[in-house]
């Protein structure tokens, strides 16, 4: 089973003639991208070794080992950037979750029968919701204290209480977890909010 991975930044254009890069970062801090060694992308195939040279108008300024001219630069323009899963510090909350370590879980409601699998962690303004791939189709769930009460990291599997029908329908899901915010989960996400930090 290949290694799940974490997505840190992405190559959001070029910089100069020089080879240098433009990169959004999703770390709770920017520079921290760089600690992790070589990055890769989303299929392992490539590697990539990053040196921070600034930063300008928000976004890093990188050099990659290799590149060394602006076309090689451009060719890399919109490029996601990972690291395995394994690479990273556990959260210091422990109502904190990486997106890679609740994708996959098998999800049961609070009498033990199954509900599906979490096939991805969305947030459309109102806070996370888990999508919840199901028998009756796509599910989402508020991830708050009071809808999933147990993550089970080790055990492969979260329990939720859903406030609704699970037949609602994911429009109508995501409507009723607005009104879900007292106590909400963390999920450390690829989208910058509560990004990974270097250790």
């Amino acid at each position: 089973m290949a290694s799940a991975k974490v997505c840190l930044a992405a190559i959001a254009g070029v910089h100069g003639v020089r080879g240098l890069v433009r990169l959004k970062t999703f770390t709770e801090r920017p520079e921290d991208v760089v600690a992790y060694g070589p990055l890769s992308d989303e299929g392992g195939t490539r590697s990539f070794r990053l040196t921070l040279k600034g930063e300008q108008k928000g976004l890093l300024l990188v050099a990659i080992e290799g590149v060394g001219d602006r076309t090689a630069a451009e060719a890399l323009k919109g490029l996601r950037l990972y690291v395995a899963r394994e690479a990273l510090p556990p959260p210091e909350d422990p109502e904190e979750f990486y997106h890679a370590d609740l994708i996959g879980l098998a999800v049961e409601d609070t009498e033990g029968q199954a509900l599906g699998v979490v096939r991805a962690v969305e947030d459309f303004g109102a806070g996370p919701l888990l999508d919840v791939e199901s028998e009756s189709g796509s599910i989402l769930l508020p991830f708050t204290l009071q809808v999933v009460p147990l993550v089970d990291l080790q055990g492969g599997r979260l329990v939720a209480d859903p406030p609704v029908a699970l037949d609602a329908g994911p429009e109508e899901e995501s409507k009723r977890g607005k009104g879900a915010s007292q106590g909400r989960r963390k999920p450390r996400s690829e989208t910058g909010q509560g990004g990974p930090k270097a250790s």
